[in-house]
């Protein structure tokens, strides 16, 4: 795993610095939780903060937590987990409606096929498992993002959106968003990346699993959200025609996403 760790901090010390930062929150039961706020578009606009917010399942709040994220006057949390995620680790915060939108966890299903075969995978072959993972996110699972963004036209309220570790199927809806916001891809990128500073991995997870393999499967890696890029550039033209087209927002929604999202 040194290799990988080489890669990631090579990264993080190229695009460290982006021209603007999210604000912080500290949550007890929900470590991976923040702003998208802040950040700078392409033609100098910059992202409202207070309106959005990304993080990993919400079940494990503490009062205190409710308490926060109800000052923050969260009104919908959209949830990306799959049906027996949700069922594991239901929640119910008074205000607050959840919206499902299921995206399920694919590549685990593809691990236990593999282990059932008596094979483990490789680091290399969890990497590209992973990457096909991104990849099913912009073929398979774009009317669901379709849903996210619309969502988020139709009900302004100030809205949080999640799935278990708030890194993957969140991770990919963030960069969505954020690239119909116009923001540059180093800077989403950048984003994508504090997840491995802040999440915070389920202690009763320790130790379950190939150590090799857990490894890739709780981090991000920038070689996962380029195989998200890689697949809206070659398959579908570029995000523009990616939003317009597989996503299902017009021209006018998108228009409007960023006249609601960014400050003037």
């Amino acid at each position: 795993m040194r290799h990988l760790g080489t890669i990631k901090a090579v990264f993080l010390f190229k695009h460290v610095m982006p021209t603007s930062l999210p604000t912080p929150f500290t949550l007890q039961g929900a470590s991976n939780f923040r702003d998208l706020g802040g950040y700078l578009t392409a033609d100098g606009r910059r992202v409202r903060r207070g309106q959005v917010f990304r993080s990993d399942h919400l079940a494990g709040l503490t009062d205190a937590d409710v308490t926060r994220l109800q000052a923050l006057n969260v009104g919908h949390s959209l949830d990306f987990r799959g049906v027996a995620e949700y069922t594991a680790t239901p929640y119910d915060i008074p205000g607050v409606e959840r919206v499902a939108l299921t995206i399920e966890p694919t590549v685990i299903a593809r691990m236990q096929a593999l282990v059932a075969q008596g094979v483990v995978p490789s680091t290399e072959e969890t990497v590209e498992l992973m990457r096909e993972t991104y990849r099913d996110f912009v073929n398979y699972n774009a009317g669901t993002y379709g849903r996210f963004l619309k969502h988020l036209l139709e009900q302004p309220t100030p809205q949080v959106f999640h799935c278990t570790a708030g890194k993957d199927r969140t991770g990919f809806a963030a960069a969505l968003l954020l690239s119909a916001l116009g923001v540059d891809r180093d800077t989403i990128e950048h984003d994508y990346l504090l997840t491995n500073q802040l999440y915070r991995r389920d202690p009763s997870l320790e130790g379950k699993g190939h150590p090799h393999v857990m490894q890739v499967l709780w981090q991000v890696q920038p070689e996962f959200l380029h195989a998200a890029f890689e697949a809206v550039d070659a398959q579908h033209g570029g995000m523009t025609d990616y939003l317009h087209g597989a996503i299902g927002l017009s021209p006018q929604e998108v228009a409007e996403l960023r006249r609601m999202l960014l400050e003037n």
